[in-house]
């Protein structure tokens, strides 16, 4: 495959970094200084590398360390046989059950936490003096230290005390005997379950902060001191001695090892191993490519190229800030030559990425946890994540459309073959993408449609010379997805300080009662009750999203928020899919805006204002989901209900997509710009048309029509060309 080239001639062939760690062929140990913001690679090599190392940083995770030396050896060999014992375990499950391979699988990839990533803790002024000098003398500074590695052994032998067969004190005995003392734990018990408690949080710490381990220490205080609140107080409980709150923790269904960490066990490994073995077989550059070959005629080609790329990529990605920076890398050269300011590219690049998490195949790790907490197979997840991805993907590249006219963007000419080419030499690559629901489809498990869809990559990789999966490649594969799942263990096992204190309290149909008292207070009314429940549970979805990750927000929506839609009549399927989306949307919405963070270092744009664009961009994505839990007829979103219901639910909320989009960009294409007065009135229709009942879409439609007719008789007075025509510059800063 030619890499494409921008219009100045650079090559923006960067292989985009498609695998939750920022790139197959990244190093184990982690990526290197990320590259200047707006920096642009002049050769393939340096562009691939580039973006790897940018991606690795905009993780749900933080930068990891460049290992090498035993330090490297060790953590590689150590992944090598997680991975090798993930895939071991679909065909071959170990003979004690799920939870004793999670004990096991967290002894193996919670070590290599305190190997991979650095303390990264503030120092005094002299003693970072003496650190610097230090690392100049010796350049050591990337190694674990020692108290890394007391971390680690400590870690080792906290994970696999359960099921060591030696006696320790009245403790220990092996897996059956601690399983004996649940509701009961010995001083032996009590102390290790504790060590690991710190050490998760450390864990968390290090990998994505300290927001989540504070939330983990505020749920551990609630469940400690929560018996001394006031017992008139909807939130008071019993109050629980802290030697149940360890064994709630350590020896229970709903803590460590509870079904988060099985998620993270059993799926998000293979399909990060999955993504890593695609990567390397070529089908990244190939995605980059077609969608650059599919639109290299049109006049929006650089906008279309970004947002379709975002979607192919995303396919197999299941990460926002990572497809964001893989997308940035190949396309923002072309953006910028078409004339995109970096602000307004790095929100449509932003918005496209977190798509990523949205997209099937390969959804973000908490839709597997919807699987397992509603007990449906994978393949009805994505049954219900179909709709709703192609309304999201719509709104990005109609607000793309209106921009394009709106802002005067210049044609760009993309230097690429014929997609036809493309589709019958590389068109392989979709083979194990549509293995995988082929697979799901004859009842096949998710682990082992994937795994299969592993081995047919590896197959058709030798259809291409360059990119053959050959042993030492598919360890490098293997590697890379146990690299990449070593933040989310961490956030998993740690979910269930969370889960455990939720279920232990009872905090969950507390907080619903809460949640839906604040409504009633309102309103008595059951069907605005349900509305405005909705809309504070979307706002509280959505702070809870600026301080943690995604799998985390999901985690904790779910047992705080999820109670009170379902106490509403809410169907479990609405309800789950509605808190997966405000914690998908987290990664773009300010202040935290992940997503937006990582397009602003790859295009060099101003932070907030890239965030800003973000956000409409991905507006319609917002309410979206309000319709899921408003009336019956939103679970037609959802794939739910009939093909009727589902045609009406699609073409309605298409509809207030797209009103939406010309009322937050102000054009309407093929006819003009938009004055205020029909944007607001557009605004108004696309929010009346997602309440999916008769009499509000007709509405709705009805006050459309005014605004499309408002811009019709605009364009009349001014006597401007109905499209394609710059704005003027105090247009072109709204």
């Amino acid at each position: 495959m030619s890499p494409i080239s921008a219009p100045d001639g650079s090559s923006s062939a960067a292989r985009p970094a498609n695998s939750p760690t920022g790139g197959p062929e990244a190093s184990p140990g982690g990526a290197p200084p990320r590259p200047r913001p707006g920096a642009e690679p002049t050769e393939p090599g340096v562009a691939e590398r580039a973006t790897r190392d940018l991606a690795a940083q905009f993780e749900d995770e933080k930068p990891g360390r460049v290992l090498s030396g035993p330090a490297g050896l060790l953590l590689t060999s150590a992944a090598l046989a997680v991975g090798a014992l993930a895939l071991w375990q679909v065909f071959r499950p170990l003979s004690q059950g799920s939870k004793y391979y999670l004990i096991i699988f967290l002894a193996g990839v919670l070590p290599l936490v305190f190997l991979a990533y650095p303390a990264d803790l503030r120092l005094p002024a002299r003693l970072r003096a003496r650190r610097r000098r230090a690392d100049n003398a010796d350049k050591t500074a990337t190694r674990p230290t020692v108290t890394d590695w007391v971390l680690v052994a400590l870690t080792v032998a906290a994970c696999l005390y359960p099921v060591l067969p030696i006696r320790i004190g009245s403790g220990g005995g092996g897996y059956n005997a601690f399983l004996d003392r649940q509701g009961l734990l010995a001083p032996t018990d009590l102390v290790l379950g504790t060590v690991l408690l710190l050490l998760l949080l450390e864990a968390c710490r290090r990998t994505t902060g300290w927001i989540l381990p504070a939330v983990c220490l505020l749920f551990l205080g609630y469940g400690y001191y929560g018996g001394l609140l006031p017992q008139s107080w909807p939130v008071a409980h019993a109050g629980l001695d802290f030697s149940q709150l360890v064994d709630a923790f350590h020896n229970s269904d709903s803590g460590f090892y509870g079904t988060p960490l099985d998620v993270a066990a059993s799926y998000i490994v293979l399909f990060t191993i999955y993504g890593a073995a695609l990567e390397l077989s070529g089908a990244g550059r190939f995605f980059v490519e077609l969608s650059a070959a599919a639109f290299r005629r049109s006049r929006t080609a650089a906008g279309r190229t970004a947002v379709a790329s975002g979607f192919l990529l995303g396919t197999v990605s299941g990460s926002g800030a990572a497809t964001t920076v893989s997308i940035g890398a190949v396309t923002w050269p072309l953006l910028r030559r078409a004339g995109y300011p970096p602000e307004r590219a790095g929100g449509m690049l932003a918005a496209a990425g977190v798509g990523a998490i949205l997209s099937p195949p390969t959804l973000g790790a908490a839709a597997f946890i919807i699987a397992e907490y509603l007990g449906v197979s994978y393949l009805q997840v994505l049954g219900w994540a179909t709709v709703p991805t192609v309304l999201y993907y719509l709104g990005i590249l109609l607000a793309v459309e209106i921009d394009a006219r709106r802002s005067g963007v210049r044609p760009v000419v993309i230097e690429v073959g014929s997609p036809w080419r493309l589709l019958a030499r590389f068109g392989y690559h979709f083979a194990s993408l549509i293995a995988i629901i082929v697979f799901l489809a004859v009842g096949v498990s998710a682990t082992r449609a994937v795994v299969f869809a592993i081995l047919l990559t590896v197959a058709l990789s030798f259809l291409d010379r360059t990119h053959r999966l050959t042993p030492g490649r598919l360890v490098t594969a293997l590697v890379t997805g146990v690299r990449g799942i070593l933040a989310v263990t961490a956030v998993c096992a740690a979910a269930g300080i969370i889960t455990a204190t939720t279920t232990k309290t009872g905090l969950g149909p507390q907080a619903a009662a809460l949640l839906i008292g604040g409504a009633q207070a309102a309103t008595s009314d059951p069907t605005l009750v349900l509305v405005l429940t909705a809309l504070l549970a979307a706002v509280a979805l959505s702070l809870l999203g600026l301080a943690v990750p995604v799998t985390a927000s999901f985690v904790i929506g779910w047992v705080i928020v999820g109670p009170a839609l379902l106490d509403l009549g809410v169907t479990a399927p609405a309800a789950a899919m509605f808190v997966f989306y405000f914690a998908v949307l987290s990664e773009v919405s300010p202040p935290t805006a992940l997503a937006a963070v990582a397009a602003a270092a790859v295009t060099g744009g101003r932070l907030v204002p890239t965030m800003w664009q973000t956000l409409r961009y991905a507006l319609p994505a917002y309410l979206t989901p309000v319709a899921f839990v408003i009336t019956p007829a939103g679970l037609g979103l959802l794939g739910i209900g009939g093909v009727q219901r589902i045609a009406f639910a699609a073409v309605v909320v298409a509809l207030s997509v797209a009103v939406l989009a010309v009322a937050a960009g102000g054009w309407l294409p093929g006819v003009g710009p938009a004055g205020a007065p029909e944007r607001i009135i557009g605004a108004v229709a696309g929010v009346t048309l997602l309440w999916l009942e008769p009499v509000p879409v007709t509405v709705g439609a009805t006050l459309a029509a005014v605004a499309a007719a408002g811009v019709f008789a605009r364009r009349r007075s001014a006597g401007r060309p109905s499209s394609g025509s710059p704005a003027d510059p105090v247009e072109e800063q709204l």
